[in-house]
């Protein structure tokens, strides 16, 4: 009986094959597939059905393969996974220079949003190991840059960087879930017949004070902007706390 693999051995698989220390394919007569062929079919199976439709079987028939042959090349459904979101998310593009940490870090912000827009299903994928891919490491290398010039060390920035990319995963997920809805538009009115103001009272004045309507153009971008602001906000009086240490 074979023992199961580790999630340790799991990683490590994907670690080799994201940055090319495993050459897959190699092993019996050449097909004229290669892993970015299988890779970029995958991507293209997620665009037009979902994430939910990446399985070994449905990227094979997308691409007039056996789901056999393909194993030449990625060893199971994880490893695909792991190298979808990874290629999914592209390297980031050009970002400012020679600009405070604050303007610099709203811009890596903003391009990681535009860059998981571009592949909503991105937001579906599990979050089972942490990013080990080359785009995923440009792009927090791009944010850690940010906070070159500040006194905090450099675990706290990368801290920092992580924070605000959980919460654009988290937040951009989570309006992407509630946007499926299709009485999203009914929910204050639902709410004005149930809410009791003895019991309720501070939901109660939020409802009469229209904070639940969705009436901004943008809602889901006006949404993430403003607690990216606050959170920065934070940051801001964080990292003068460090600065007048120094």
């Amino acid at each position: 009986m074979e023992t199961p693999e580790t999630g340790a051995e799991a990683l490590a698989k994907s670690f080799a094959v994201l940055w090319g220390m495993d050459q897959p394919g190699t092993r019996g007569p050449k097909r004229g597939l290669s892993l970015d062929q299988v890779v970029d079919a995958a991507i293209e199976v997620a665009d037009a059905e979902g994430s939910a439709a990446l399985s070994m079987s449905r990227v094979a028939k997308h691409l007039g393969f056996t789901t056999m042959s393909l194993y030449r090349y990625v060893d199971s459904k994880d490893t695909l996974l792991a190298l979808v979101s990874d290629r999914a998310l592209g390297l980031p593009p050009e970002l400012p220079v020679g600009v405070d940490w604050r303007t610099g870090i709203e811009a890596w912000a903003w391009a990681v949003a535009a860059a998981i827009k571009r592949h909503p299903w991105f937001l579906e994928l599990p979050l089972a190991t942490p990013p080990v891919g080359p785009c995923n490491m440009a792009w927090l290398d791009a944010g850690l840059a940010m906070f070159a010039e500040t006194p905090i060390p450099e675990s706290t920035k990368l801290q920092l960087v992580m924070n605000i990319s959980l919460y654009l995963i988290g937040r951009m997920r989570v309006a992407r879930e509630v946007a499926t809805g299709d009485d999203n538009d009914e929910y204050p009115t639902l709410l004005s017949r149930v809410l009791d103001p003895q019991r309720f009272p501070a939901l109660t004045r939020a409802l009469a004070g229209q904070a639940f309507d969705e009436t901004e153009t943008d809602w889901e971008d006006v949404d993430v902007r403003f607690g990216l602001d606050r959170l920065l906000d934070g940051y801001e009086q964080f990292i003068r706390s460090y600065e007048q240490r120094s």
